[in-house]
C-alpha cells in the first residue's frame, strides 16, 4: 500500500474518532445542563418554593418581617425597586411564592407576586437587590361555537363548555339588527372567534369574532368583520350583502334583561279597577345598578325627576328623533351634553312610580311618542360602491368557514 495513502486514511480515521468522542461528550454535557430545573430564574435544587395567598389585611412588609427581614431593610429594597414593580397593594386571595435558600438556617432569597394568570411580579432580596416585572407570552387560538338556542345563548354556550361571554360579542355585533330579548326557541347560531391562552391551555380573553350566523326568525344573517378605513382604522361588521350591520339605534338600552312591558296604548292594569292606562314606552327589569346606555348618538335635553318618572334622561338625537330613560337610580350625564350610542347615561333603579327595578324606554318621532320596535329606522351609512367589490373577494374564504361549522343541538352533545 502506498505509505503516503495510508498516512491520509490514518489521520482522518483519527479526525473522525476526536469528532465522534467530541459530540458524545458535548451530548453528555447538554443532557446534564438539561437536566437543571429552574423556576422563577432559580434552580429548583437549591431553593425551596413556598407557595401562599395573600390574607385579609396582609401587606408586603408584614409578609416580610414574618420572615425576619427588618422594615428598614424592607424599605430599602422597595425604594430601589419601586420602578419596576408595585406591591403596595396585594389582593387578597392572589397567590404569592416564597423563594428560600438551602441553608442550615434558610434565609428569604426572593418573593414572587402573582396579580393575573398572564404574568407576575418579583424582587429578589437577597445578593443584589433587584425587581422585575415578566408577562407570559399569549398565544392564539381560532375556535368555533354553534347551537340550537333552547332556552337563552347563555345558557346554550355554557351547556357546550364554551365561553358564555361569546354572548355579550355577539350581542354587540348584532345589537342593531336583532332583539336579543326575543330569541325563539329553534334559532340556530354559529361564529368563529379567536382565543388568546397563556402557556398554551389557559383561555384568557376573546380577542375578536371573525365571522357570525344567525337565523333568526327564519332570516339568515350573517356578520363578518371587515376594516371598511384602512386610514382611520374602522373595523365594523357587514352582512352577506354588504350591508353594515350597525344601525342608528341600538335595539335595547341595556346589555341584557327582559322585556316586562311592552308599548300598549290599550294596556289595563287591575290597580286602577281594569280600566285602560297606555303605556307609552317599553320596560326593560334588570337589577338596580345595571348600566343604561343611550341608543344613539345626540344631546342631553333633560334631567330632572318626576314623582311618577322618578329620575330621566332625555336625550335628543336629531329634529326627527328623541328618546327618553326613566326610573333612574342616578344619571351619569348632565344636560347640554353630547353623547355617543353606547354611552351609560347613568343605571337602573326603582325611584318614581314603580313596582320593581327597570328602565322605561320612551321613543318619540316627530314629536308623537311611538312604538321603536314597529318603526323603520335608518341605517348606518353604506361601504363605499368601490370597497363593496374588494370586501366580496375578501370574504370568499371565512364564509365558507363558517358555512362548514356543522350546529350542535343537545342530542349531539
Amino acid at each position: 500500500m502506498n505509505s503516503k495513502y495510508y498516512f491520509f486514511s490514518l489521520f482522518f480515521l483519527i479526525i473522525n474518532l476526536f469528532s465522534s468522542c467530541s459530540s458524545d461528550i458535548t451530548s453528555l454535557i447538554l443532557e446534564e445542563k438539561e437536566q437543571i430545573n429552574y423556576k422563577y430564574g432559580y434552580d429548583e435544587s437549591k431553593y425551596m418554593f413556598e407557595e401562599k395567598k395573600v390574607g385579609r389585611g396582609d401587606t408586603f412588609g408584614d409578609i416580610l418581617e414574618g420572615q425576619g427581614i427588618d422594615y428598614p431593610e424592607i424599605y430599602k429594597a422597595l425604594e430601589k425597586t419601586k420602578n419596576d414593580v408595585d406591591f403596595r397593594m396585594l389582593q387578597r386571595g392572589k397567590p404569592y411564592t416564597l423563594i428560600f435558600t438551602k441553608d442550615s438556617i434558610p434565609n428569604l432569597k426572593a418573593f414572587v407576586y402573582h396579580p393575573t394568570i398572564e404574568g407576575y411580579s418579583m424582587i429578589q432580596l437577597r445578593d443584589s437587590v433587584y425587581g422585575k416585572t415578566f408577562k407570559k407570552e399569549r398565544t392564539y387560538k381560532d375556535l368555533s361555537a354553534s347551537g340550537e338556542i333552547d332556552n337563552s345563548l347563555y345558557l346554550t354556550l355554557e351547556e357546550q363548555g364554551k365561553d358564555p361571554l361569546l354572548t355579550y360579542y355577539l350581542s354587540d355585533i348584532y345589537a342593531w339588527t336583532i332583539d336579543f330579548f326575543r330569541l325563539d326557541k329553534g334559532d340556530k347560531f354559529k361564529v368563529i372567534y379567536t382565543q388568546a391562552y397563556v402557556d398554551d391551555t389557559i383561555p384568557v380573553e376573546i380577542t375578536k369574532v371573525k365571522a357570525a350566523y344567525f337565523l333568526h326568525k327564519g332570516v339568515e344573517r350573517y356578520a363578518f368583520e371587515y376594516e371598511t378605513d384602512s386610514i382611520k382604522g374602522i373595523v365594523e361588521y357587514l352582512d352577506q350583502d354588504g350591508k353594515n350591520l350597525r344601525r342608528a339605534f341600538l335595539q335595547s338600552p341595556i346589555k341584557f334583561g327582559r322585556i316586562s312591558s311592552r308599548y300598549n296604548l290599550r294596556r289595563r292594569i287591575a290597580l286602577y279597577g281594569n280600566r285602560v292606562r297606555p303605556h307609552k314606552g317599553t320596560d326593560f327589569a334588570a337589577p338596580v345598578g345595571t348600566p343604561i346606555m343611550s341608543t344613539a348618538n345626540g344631546t342631553i335635553s333633560e334631567v330632572s325627576y318626576t314623582s311618577a318618572n322618578g329620575r330621566y334622561v332625555k336625550v335628543k338625537h336629531n329634529n326627527t328623533y328623541s328618546t327618553q330613560y326613566l326610573h333612574m337610580r342616578k344619571a351619569n350625564v348632565k344636560a347640554g351634553q353630547f353623547i355617543e350610542q353606547g354611552d351609560i347615561i347613568g343605571w337602573v333603579g326603582m325611584t318614581g312610580n314603580t313596582s320593581g327595578p327597570h328602565v322605561c324606554y320612551r321613543f318619540w318621532k316627530n314629536g308623537i311618542q311611538v312604538d321603536p320596535f314597529k318603526q323603520k329606522l335608518p341605517e348606518a351609512k353604506p361601504i363605499n360602491e368601490s370597497l363593496k367589490k374588494k370586501y366580496f373577494s375578501d370574504i370568499v374564504l371565512i364564509k365558507s368557514q363558517i358555512d362548514s361549522v356543522i350546529i350542535k343541538n343537545k342530542t349531539s352533545l
